[in-house]
């Protein structure tokens, strides 16, 4: 368990990572606590002076204009947190819930949510202790927030609902009694603070994102393999070209695909061929590759400042003695975000199914018919290309923006909502299909260039072909495919060609 301290509002892309990809000791900094005194006391002195403050002492949404007796503060939080755990569907993955509760501890320990530490702490606890709290993926439209979501994840803390324990699923309760960790009564506004918050959609967007920087990498390397596999020009990424389009992730790629391709026995072996222009998808690289990698800069701007931002309502302003109702919880930034990066996701996976068809057409690689010696007897290729086919068109439905949709909730107090959770969600899918469309490339590469022998590709991607070719062995006749192409999908998603790019390649979240 790596220890991670916590400065609200200040988790980095190395933070983030680390959090979602295993479990942390998490320790919030002694500095951030008398802020979220400073925020409780104006709750509390709000309470004692009966002054009418939505979410404090009113009842929430439509609801709002109704007064609670306050007798009757601790009921009213909690009710609201049981009513709204609604979810349905499947369960998040413990790397993602985990991410969740890390996130949401960094919202609510900036001291502007009106939370005591017990509940903070509490949190914590479930964290350090890998209690991770049942939430169904289905139910949150994005606003007010990721409420369903956030409510399920908020029961466990009143010992209610079940929990993920070292891949057991038990009671909340019984979770918090072996850990020796109490459960809490929410206090005025702590179920309103914990409910409200795009932490979920970040959460998933976030996952989408790192996932989408392993799939680049490994576009690019496909890529450039693919090029050589062809016997296609590399003059398309001179250098002069790229400058005039003025494009910085059109140039930074061009140079990606110059430093891959840099000293190829086979480039060298066709320089005075009579080929004038090559297909797009292998031409045209740097354009759409480079249009994917500044959208990507963009998408983790976006996402990093919603993960280290305050999304619940209302906000508590401890220096001014101010509780003000505004709309943070609204998940259009994160929307908008996912769905430019369904649009990357789609598109590297569209561009790299397009060099996959053009490999194993003869007439256009000039390689064996689906890259396979005794076709005919052999099919080779055919099929895998057709998964990539079908993958590729199953991510250009998937990549319709959901942003675009809006559906009235809470009898139409809450009116227009960001459909952020769905939009995040859905990347997931999208990984998996262009992943796999990417593995399926970079044998169908390797396979041409074997062929090739025994002219040699550069150096660097002759150490790309024999990684792949240690574990995925040369295609030498029909046999059970599909093993093959979950092994290169695993190279693609464990990272494993990150390296191949400069260090810095993508925005840092910082």
């Amino acid at each position: 368990m790596t220890p991670l301290l916590l400065e609200p509002g200040q988790l980095n892309q190395q933070q983030l990572r680390q959090v979602l990809h295993s479990p942390v000791k998490l320790t919030l900094a002694d500095s951030a606590y008398p802020q979220i005194d400073a925020a409780c006391k104006v709750v509390d002195d709000i309470v004692a002076s009966k002054e009418n403050v939505y979410g404090i002492n009113t009842g929430f949404g439509l609801l709002a204009n109704i007064t609670i007796d306050p007798n009757r503060l601790t009921a009213l939080q909690q009710h609201l947190v049981l009513s709204h755990a609604a979810g349905t569907g499947e369960l998040l993955s413990n790397n993602i819930v985990r991410l969740i509760m890390v996130l949401k501890v960094n919202a609510l320990a900036q001291g502007y949510s009106g939370v005591r530490q017990k509940t903070i702490d509490t949190l914590i606890a479930c964290i350090n202790h890998e209690i991770y709290p049942c939430i169904p993926s289905q139910g949150s439209v994005g606003a007010s927030g990721d409420l369903a979501p956030l409510a399920h994840m908020s029961i466990a803390l009143m010992g209610l609902g079940d929990v993920n324990v070292n891949g057991n699923i038990i009671s909340a309760k019984q979770a918090f009694n072996n850990a020796g960790i109490e459960t809490i009564d929410l206090a005025p506004k702590e179920g309103l603070a914990l409910l409200n918050g795009t932490q979920v959609s970040t959460a998933l967007a976030l996952s989408a994102y790192f996932q989408t920087e392993d799939i680049f990498s490994a576009a690019i390397v496909a890529g450039a393999l693919s090029v050589d596999a062809a016997k296609a020009s590399d003059v398309p990424f001179d250098k002069r070209i790229q400058q005039v389009r003025r494009q910085t992730g059109q140039a930074e790629v061009a140079g990606f695909f110059r430093h891959l391709l840099h000293n190829s026995g086979i480039r060298q072996s066709h320089l005075g061929c009579q080929r004038v222009q090559d297909p797009y998808s292998l031409r045209c690289q740097p354009q759409v590759m480079g249009a994917c990698l500044d959208n990507m800069r963009h998408v983790a701007t976006i996402i990093d400042r919603e993960a280290n931002a305050v999304s619940d309502n209302p906000i508590v302003f401890s220096d001014d003695n101010a509780v003000l109702s505004g709309g943070n919880f609204h998940a259009e930034p994160v929307a908008m975000a996912a769905d430019n990066l369904a649009i990357c996701i789609a598109e590297i996976g569209s561009l790299s199914e397009r060099r996959i068809a053009l490999l194993i057409d003869s007439n256009l690689s000039e390689l064996p018919a689906f890259l396979v010696k005794d076709g005919g007897l052999n099919s080779g290729f055919m099929m895998a290309q057709v998964t990539a086919a079908a993958l590729a068109s199953e991510n250009k439905s998937l990549a319709h923006p959901a942003s675009v949709d809006s559906i009235p909730t809470s009898a139409n107090q809450e009116d227009h909502v960001s459909m952020a959770t769905y939009a995040a969600r859905r990347l997931v899918s999208m990984c998996h299909n262009s992943a796999t469309i990417i593995a399926i490339e970079l044998l169908a590469a390797c396979q041409g260039i074997d062929f090739r022998a025994p002219l040699t590709t550069s150096p660097v991607l002759t150490t790309a072909h024999q990684k792949i070719r240690q574990q995925i062995p040369n295609y030498t006749e029909d046999h059970y495919f599909a093993p093959d192409i979950e092994c290169a999908k695993q190279l693609v998603t464990s990272g494993e060609f990150n390296h191949y790019l400069p260090p810095g390649a993508f925005a840092s979240l910082s």
